[in-house]
């Protein structure tokens, strides 16, 4: 009787947990010719504990320097006084690129982006830096125009406006014919560097309202801060070197 069930046992072992093992054996001792049955004791577990996650550091960034550093080939021009006020300055006595002016083929996103993420002083660094990267288009899909408004001309055959328009004179008309309707200084302030619930007040200002104590300094501060707990750890894994200070 106990040769029969031993060899269900066999079957058996490797589904069966010890102690149900065991109690199977011992029940068949009983039934069958009582010889006795030694069990094995268990064997220890070697299931391994596994090892917790570590928890990760919390990086402080502070960006007071992006503000201040001076930004190359701009005759020492820092980020506060390019945007404040947030218009577009040209100095005719200089090659007209952004910041400075800007051609119509400028990247401008990009070279703004580098001044306010990236170290100046670092060799190989500069307001190119990120427009170097092979991401956007190498040229227009048309040729600008070498004549004022410099535009290229349109794709398709869109309508042409009749009429004389305005018959506002850039060049002859005094400021006060300008009218302001949305902030069109330098590009990507009022959606980069301008919170959400600020944006209606600032384009509704005038570069005036921003040299007023520095009023939106601080919030470029708070969204630039922001950008670097999204990207900080990005830009320094790409071998960058930011301009921010860590703690």
């Amino acid at each position: 009787m106990l040769g029969k069930y031993t060899r269900s046992v066999r079957r058996l072992a490797k589904f069966a947990t010890p102690l149900a093992l065991a109690a199977m054996i011992a029940s068949c001792g009983e039934n069958g010719s009582g010889s006795q049955v030694v069990v094995p004791a268990p064997l220890p577990s070697t299931t391994s504990t596994s090892t917790p996650t570590p928890t990760a550091t919390s990086v402080s960034y502070n960006v007071d320097r992006c503000f201040t550093q001076a930004i190359q080939g701009e005759n020492g021009a820092t980020l506060t006084s390019i945007l404040i006020p947030d218009t577009l300055k040209v100095d005719l006595t200089r090659t007209s690129h952004y910041p400075n002016g800007r051609d119509p083929d400028d990247q401008v996103i990009d070279i703004l982006l580098a001044t306010l993420l990236l170290d100046m002083t670092v060799t190989g660094q500069g307001p190119n830096t990120l427009a170097g990267v092979p991401l956007n288009p190498p040229t227009n899909d048309k040729p600008f125009s070498v004549t004022f408004p410099f535009f290229a001309p349109p794709n398709g055959a869109p309508q042409i406006a009749s009429g004389t328009g305005s018959g506002f004179n850039f060049r002859n008309d005094p400021d006060s014919g300008y009218v302001s309707v949305d902030r069109m200084g330098n590009p990507a302030v009022a959606t980069a560097l301008i919170g959400s619930s600020m944006k209606l007040a600032f384009n509704d200002d005038t570069p005036t309202g921003d040299v007023t104590n520095q009023k939106y300094l601080a919030e470029y501060k708070n969204e630039l801060h922001k950008l670097f707990d999204l990207i900080g750890d990005d830009l320094e894994n790409l071998q960058l070197k930011i301009c921010a200070t860590k703690s």
